[in-house]
């Protein structure tokens, strides 16, 4: 996959993501590109220490806030990681070899519509920000200005839910994992930008891990029995966190890029 650059924050973007980043809103200079934020353990050079214990809140658990984005590409491309097959219902491989065959032309977010769960967090050169409070977990997309909450106060999934692009999360912290469940979402979004589809029926298990203060990790399971016959996990997904900048706004407005793309 070619890679190109996002000069903001020297990230790497994918050619797919280009259509969506020719309608970013604001000139860069007035951003918080760069600023030391208290917090962050130094090494004696000043530099922010990536390699520090993970902070902990007051109860003793990972604190996972911060501003983080996925080490590479691959994840987006196949969740299941490279060259893994998932095994996929008649119905449901029909619709991944469509989107395969046509390069994603029709993914939703060239038309501005979410990426969502877990594919919002893969999108390379595309930070995200996780804010951490005792009652919930905030994860602020930077792409579209897009936001997701978990909560922790002890809520369960509701019983008949009016179907999101995100789902409903509830989480909950398992020793130094910290466990999400998301269900009730539409089928209007794709699981991976490679194109794995999914239903109404969709249930995604999310466990976070946060070894340090500068990388996080997540294993993912997909439970969708009505596209594919068992249930299957990720690749574990890494994240590295961006230190010292904040996230830049990001509108989709006036797209016209879609009518240029390639594919079928």
């Amino acid at each position: 996959m070619v890679l190109l650059t996002d000069a903001a924050k020297g990230l790497p973007v994918s050619i797919a993501t280009m259509a969506m980043l020719f309608v970013m809103a604001g000139p860069a200079p007035a951003q918080w590109l760069k600023l030391p934020l208290p917090g962050t353990p130094r090494t004696a050079d000043g530099k922010p220490n990536l390699t520090a214990p993970a902070p902990r809140t007051l109860d003793a658990k990972p604190d996972l806030s911060g501003i983080w984005h996925a080490d590479n590409g691959r994840y987006l491309e196949n969740l299941a990681g490279d060259g893994v097959e998932v095994p996929m219902l008649p119905w449901a491989a029909a619709v991944y070899k469509e989107r395969f065959d046509s390069l994603g032309r029709d993914k939703p977010q060239v038309r501005c519509m979410p990426h969502g769960v877990p594919d919002a967090m893969l999108v390379a050169g595309i930070p995200f920000k996780i804010a951490q409070m005792p009652n919930v977990l905030m994860v602020l997309y930077e792409e579209f200005n897009q936001y997701r909450q978990i909560f922790t106060d002890g809520r369960t999934l509701p019983h008949d839910p009016n179907p999101a692009w995100f789902g409903y999360s509830i989480g909950k912290w398992e020793g130094s994992t910290f466990v999400v469940e998301t269900a009730g979402f539409n089928d209007g979004t794709w699981l991976d930008n490679g194109g794995h589809p999914h239903t109404d029926a969709l249930h995604v298990t999310e466990r976070f891990r946060r070894p340090n203060f500068g990388t996080m990790e997540l294993d993912v399971a997909i439970d969708d029995p009505k596209a594919y016959p068992k249930p299957w996990k990720s690749a574990t997904v890494h994240f590295k966190l961006l230190p010292d900048t904040e996230l830049i706004e990001h509108l989709c407005e006036n797209e016209k890029d879609a009518a240029h793309l390639v594919g079928k």
